[in-house]
């Protein structure tokens, strides 16, 4: 165990790509966490996706050793954090685990919509706070403009703001001496009953469950039986240790320090997040306050394109769910797509994440329906029912009415693209609350309706922005709204994995949209085929796809007319039988192209 006051525990917060994980490399190298040899770009992202994407999708962990200026040991505990807003919780759990925090701000970019979201986090969990100017060897950082937009936006003193980059090692020495002397020290005392926080879970092939966590009071040693005040489960802990990066076992871990065990553990599910760990036979009085309990916000079906391989998406959403406690999964059933699950993911990134990782890992070919939020319907018998999947919906005589989630957004742009911006949110039903300038950008922010969120609109604010405007958002609660389910018709025919909640005035559009896109997709029978967007018994949009002609009168070479004319009429009404009996087949393409064109 390590003298308490010469631990550090902080966390590295900013918004995307402003080179948290790349600081985290520098700060592993200068203390020699790692060997030149053993060191590679983004080390604490060890997921492929994480690398390719260039993006932390996972909190990591790191326990470094530094002498100081000082000449004394320190022991660092490092949480490298995500800075994507559909990870905020990683965010929040990691920060509960620290007494402080780095901020790093881009010297080029300056403060960003996550800027605000991570630090105001940090603040609530009353973090002591060093801002760190990053990427200051770049020709266009400008460290006066952004120390000044620390002081006004956030409120924060930047004048001792310590300039490294991560790139090039410049500055590394200066954010370890500021780690050690302006962040405070861990408090707890290792005589009484062990008190620890469970920070993460996930699972190991050879190992089983791995736990993080961060001890507050007491000790934690192989061999103790403990158990989780949630659940009230006991477990014996095998073995303990901490991330060098690499697993190093220790003998035990004291108040203040962060590491991890094994318990033999079966499910991460038991092991839940926040949960607070105790001594079985000295057990502490008071559970930690832990975190709120995560919440998917978007849903959508996936089904396999193939639906022999049904039992293989069972097994791999399985497997990914004892890695990834926020995404949730249900079996369902689509007249059109046959057997999938409906899951529940924190945001579109999230789902797009997960759909990756199943084809890449799993070999899987999917098809996802359109995503959904969850909509709260109040019926007439004052029940309150949660609604994820439109096709589920209760018949409209029964609703008293329905709500919505909706959601507070900031948006960052550049001064030139305001207005595009606006028009933006007005268009997808937002209200303006604020709008106030830092230095030559704009901070707009807007309340929206997350469904008017979750397709397309970060597409389209980086398209009307060139990419420049950043975009964070919360969600505020349910509103009331005038929601009706829009149906989609195929030769009189409902196709349930169509079916979509929309607002009244936007139904005709987003209808028409769907119906022109569909004829394209849906190849020519040998009759007509309609297809149409339907509001109960009211037909919004209509087209009709053509019927594929045979020229029955090609062996029809001169003579009366009257045979050509019979033979006609016998098509015309070989065709009404038809078009009473045909059954339409609807490609899989056609799915995938017209799910996806709801995004465009």
């Amino acid at each position: 165990m390590f003298p308490i006051e010469r631990i550090r525990n902080f966390s590295v917060v900013a918004h995307i790509d402003h080179g948290k994980s790349t600081l985290s490399d520098r700060l592993i190298q200068e203390t020699g966490g790692l060997s030149a040899r053993e060191m590679k770009e983004q080390v604490l992202d060890n997921m492929e996706l994480e690398r390719e994407r260039g993006i932390t999708i996972k909190a990591q962990t790191v326990r470094l050793s530094y002498k100081a200026a000082d000449g004394l040991d320190y022991v660092l505990n490092l949480i490298d954090t995500p800075g994507h807003v559909d990870f905020a919780y990683e965010v929040s759990r990691s920060l509960a685990a620290c007494e402080g925090s780095l901020l790093v701000v881009d010297a080029s970019q300056g403060v960003e919509a996550q800027t605000l979201a991570n630090v105001y986090q940090a603040i609530d969990n009353g973090h002591e706070i060093v801002p760190v100017l990053n990427k200051i060897d770049l020709p266009a950082a400008d460290v006066e403009r952004v120390r000044a937009q620390i002081e006004d936006v956030i409120g924060l003193d930047a004048s001792d703001a310590v300039l490294a980059s991560g790139k090039t090692g410049l500055g590394i020495k200066d954010v370890l001496e500021a780690i050690v002397t302006r962040l405070p020290p861990p408090k707890g005392d290792p005589d009484a009953p062990l008190k620890a926080l469970l920070v993460d879970a996930w699972y190991d092939a050879y190992l089983g469950v791995v736990v993080l966590v961060r001890v507050m009071d007491g000790v934690l040693r192989p061999g103790q039986q403990i158990r989780l005040m949630q659940t009230g489960a006991s477990y014996r802990v095998e073995r303990l240790g901490v991330f060098r990066p690499a697993n190093t076992p220790v003998e035990a871990l004291g108040p203040g320090e962060i590491g991890y065990f094994t318990a033999a553990i079966k499910e991460v599910a038991d092991a839940a997040v926040g949960d607070t760990l105790t001594d079985e036979r000295r057990p502490t009085s008071q559970p930690l306050a832990g975190f709120r309990e995560v919440q998917p916000v978007v849903f959508c079906g996936l089904f396999p394109v193939d639906a022999a391989q049904f039992e293989d998406l069972r097994a791999a959403v399985g497997r990914l769910r004892l890695n990834d406690a926020s995404f949730t999964f249900e079996m369902e059933t689509s007249a059109a797509l046959g057997f999938g699950f409906r899951c529940g993911f924190l945001g579109l990134l999230h789902l797009e994440i997960v759909q990756e990782r199943l084809a890449r890992e799993f070999n899987l070919d999917l098809i996802a329906t359109s995503p959904s939020v969850v909509y709260k319907i109040t019926l007439t018998n004052g029940e309150v029912m949660e609604l994820h999947n439109p096709a589920d919906m209760p018949d409209p005589v029964k609703i008293e009415h329905i709500e919505e989630p909706w959601i507070k957004a900031t948006i960052f742009t550049p001064d030139e693209y305001l207005g595009s911006v606006i028009k933006l949110c007005q268009d997808r039903r937002g209200e303006q609350r604020e709008l106030s300038y830092v230095g030559s950008r704009a901070m707009v922010v807007y309340d929206l309706p997350l469904n008017e969120v979750v397709f397309d609109f970060y597409d389209r604010l980086k398209s009307i922005s060139k990419g420049y405007a950043s975009f964070d958002y919360a969600i505020e609660g349910y509103r009331q709204g005038d929601l009706v389910k829009m149906s989609i018709l195929v030769n009189g025919e409902p196709v349930d994995a169509l079916s979509m909640l929309v607002h009244r005035q936007r139904a005709e559009m987003r209808g028409r949209g769907m119906v022109e896109k569909m004829k394209d997709l849906i190849p020519p029978h040998l009759f007509q085929i309609p297809i149409q967007a339907a509001i109960g018994g009211k037909v919004i949009a209509r087209e009709t796809v053509r019927a594929l002609r045979k020229d029955v009168t090609a062996k029809c070479y001169g003579g009366d007319a009257s045979r050509k004319r019979k033979l006609l009429d016998k098509q015309k009404e070989g065709k009404k039988r038809m078009r009473q009996f045909g059954k339409v087949e609807i490609p899989q393409e056609a799915f995938i192209a017209a799910l996806k064109m709801d995004a465009d």
